[in-house]
């Protein structure tokens, strides 16, 4: 891995004055976990995940794995309030794993409380590295969006919700040419938890030995260098930014200035907790 302290980056970017140690560190969620330890930390997440996911499966009204593309991996898993119809809205989530792990199949655990409330949930499965490119996740994720939409046009809006390498895929849903799918989803808000908007750092960090992104990769694939510049999203649509209490000083840096760049009328607020 490359020291970036010396390679000529302007000094006002943070990060690129940090050695490769320290960008590491800052790049490495669980290392920043509080009551346990990183791979403690990892095996518990991944332990409540499955575990709500079965329960989820064994006792909500669903439909699993249904494709919505053609390739390998390209299904959803849809779960539905009781007194389900069309004319729902829907929440989908994208999980995250720094685009390298994760499933659909151990990240329904909002199924139970969000159903209570009269939402179906949509959990995404998308193309993990080193398989997967990040330009086709990102393809992935919006045929994903566009299938929805299709398939329940009648929705009462429809909700994109990230965590990490998920938030980062949703946010890109902002950057989206529905032109090309024929289609103009429903979209009425964004949860974007803890996510990482600018891939530029990622480069240099071990996350990249799966992602193998240029520079030119990374900066196509930011939405904190684009989303100024989008096509304006309807206002009514809002964006929530989440960021943990104990995540690194640049995991808090990306989601506030990823916050600074969004178009005004689309903000909800910046929750840092």
């Amino acid at each position: 891995m490359m020291d970036v302290s010396g390679v000529g980056f302007p000094s006002k970017v943070p990060w690129k004055k940090m050695s490769a140690e320290e960008l590491e560190n800052q790049y490495c969620p669980s290392r920043w976990v509080v009551r346990l330890g990183a791979e403690e930390a990892l095996r518990t997440y991944s332990q409540i995940g499955i575990e709500a996911t079965t329960r989820a499966r064994a006792t909500r009204k669903s439909l699993l794995h249904v494709p919505y593309g053609d390739g390998e991996g390209e299904k959803v898993d849809i779960y539905f309030p009781d007194e389900s119809s069309e004319a729902l809205p829907f929440f989908l989530f994208f999980h995250g794993g720094y685009w390298q792990s994760g499933s659909k199949d151990e990240s329904a655990f909002m199924v139970h409380p969000l159903t209570a409330q009269g939402v179906a949930v949509v959990i995404v499965a998308y193309g993990i590295a080193p398989k997967g490119t990040l330009d086709h996740m990102v393809d992935q994720v919006t045929r994903s969006v566009a299938f929805v939409q299709k398939r329940y046009p009648s929705n009462k809006g429809i909700y994109l919700c990230g965590h990490s390498a998920g938030a980062h895929l949703a946010a890109m849903m902002l950057l989206a040419d529905w032109t090309k799918h024929g289609v103009t989803p429903n979209l009425r808000g964004f949860f974007l938890v803890s996510g990482v908007f600018d891939l530029e750092p990622i480069v240099y960090t071990s996350q990249n030995v799966a992602l193998q992104l240029t520079l030119e990769d990374a900066q196509r694939n930011s939405p904190q260098l684009k989303v100024a510049q989008a096509q304006p999203v309807d206002p009514t649509c809002r964006v929530l930014v989440v960021v943990g209490q104990f995540d690194s000083p640049e995991f808090h840096r990306q989601s506030w200035e990823f916050y600074q760049v969004l178009p005004v009328q689309i903000i909800l607020k910046t929750i840092f907790q």
